[in-house]
């Protein structure tokens, strides 16, 4: 997983996606202790992720790779997706 200081990928953070909305995994900007443990959670670029829930201030629930994975807003700030406009 790349892990950079600077938005290069054009994306947008995983916390600004609503629930029900897909998007993309592009990159995550952070230290690269952050980026494993991501990784390791299956967060690598071109995953999948939707959110099942997104509590306003609070943490959000995801779909990755067929689980349910919580993050904290901050950490979901760090992870840019481009959102998928795949729905009919």
């Amino acid at each position: 997983m790349m892990a950079t200081g600077s938005i290069s990928s054009g994306g947008l953070p995983l916390a600004f996606l609503m629930e029900g909305e897909e998007g993309d995994v592009l990159e995550v900007v952070g230290g690269c202790g952050l980026a494993q443990r991501l990784s390791d959670m299956g967060l690598t670029p071109s995953t999948r992720v939707r959110v099942i829930k997104a509590h306003p201030q609070g943490p959000l629930l995801l779909w990755v790779r067929d689980a349910r994975v919580a993050l904290g807003r901050s950490v979901a700030m760090k992870i840019l997706v481009r959102r998928w406009e795949g729905h009919c």
